[in-house]
């Protein structure tokens, strides 16, 4: 049979309810239509999407990695379909946190006088991948190692790290601090789109506490508040400055690679264009 894109739809809405009957309310279906387009989609791929078994309906590995494909498709669509971008074709780069540091504003400068053809549109999504994997970006600027697998990426620069403390904090006296210095204290994690883990340090001295976040915002907020350092780049300093925030070099870290990624296959076709002119952008700023 012929897959369509209400397949795609039914499968994503189950993916995201996480249960058959709320998602088949969410389409304004039936629950046993429902059932059967992700039968049919399954039958298609020859594969077992949805693990039924258990009471809270879970995707299977294939069911997680199909959903990726199946959102950045829809997408496709859904932007080649957009009457908006008959007169222009916007080119969307993602980041989840501090796009390129403090090269970000001589970056859309350069574009819009060399590129005013095709408008440069900036997003922040907290996602590990700023939603490229989804489709809602054409290209992102990624930091720390890059996990989905099958993602094209280029390195840009490297960043070092910074420790990011309250104000009444006691490091905030040392002119440096290293990671034996923080085993002591909370420590905020990012876990959506963070570039921080437990395992910068040694097993036998990692610090005694941690705080799980979900964005950038939380993240500052948690340390602004005392309860929390935290670990991020250079780029951070310039982009959130806080009275309530100090931020000091962390020197026994490794550096941060930063890159610029986007999807195999066809891509917006400025997407080349990006790259050059990022890469000048970065090798201008160190001159």
């Amino acid at each position: 049979m012929t897959i369509e894109l209400r397949h795609l739809r039914a499968f994503l809405a189950i993916a995201e309810e996480g249960n058959v009957t709320r998602a088949a309310v969410r389409l304004h279906l039936g629950q046993p239509a429902l059932s059967r387009t992700l039968r049919q989609l399954e039958d298609h791929l020859g594969a077992r999407l949805v693990d039924r078994s258990t009471h809270h309906l879970e995707l299977t590995a294939e069911g997680r990695t199909f959903r990726d494909k199946a959102a950045a498709a829809l997408a496709a669509v859904e932007t080649a379909l957009d009457p908006r971008g008959l007169t222009s074709w916007p080119l969307r780069l993602g980041h989840p946190w501090a796009a390129l540091g403090d090269h970000t504003v001589p970056l859309l400068r350069r574009w819009d006088e060399t590129r005013p053809d095709v408008p440069l549109q900036l997003l922040r999504i907290d996602d590990r991948t700023a939603g490229l994997t989804q489709g809602k970006v054409d290209a992102a600027l990624l930091r720390g190692t890059v996990s989905p697998s099958g993602l094209c990426t280029e390195l840009l620069m490297s960043e070092e790290r910074v420790v990011v403390m309250p104000l009444d904090s006691p490091l905030a006296a040392l002119p440096e601090v290293g990671l034996a210095d923080l085993a002591a204290h909370p420590i905020a994690l990012n876990t959506v789109s963070g570039t921080t883990t437990m395992d910068l340090w040694p097993p036998t001295a990692r610090p005694v506490r941690t705080i799980e976040v979900t964005n950038t915002d939380e993240w500052l907020i948690a340390i602004a508040a005392g309860r929390a350092v935290g670990i991020s780049t250079t780029a951070t300093p310039g982009n959130h400055t806080h009275p309530s925030l100090v931020y000091r070099p962390l020197v026994d870290a490794p550096r941060v690679p930063v890159v610029l990624a986007w999807r195999p296959g066809p891509v917006h076709p400025a997407v080349p264009d990006l790259l050059a002119l990022a890469h000048e952008v970065v090798a201008a700023g160190r001159a």
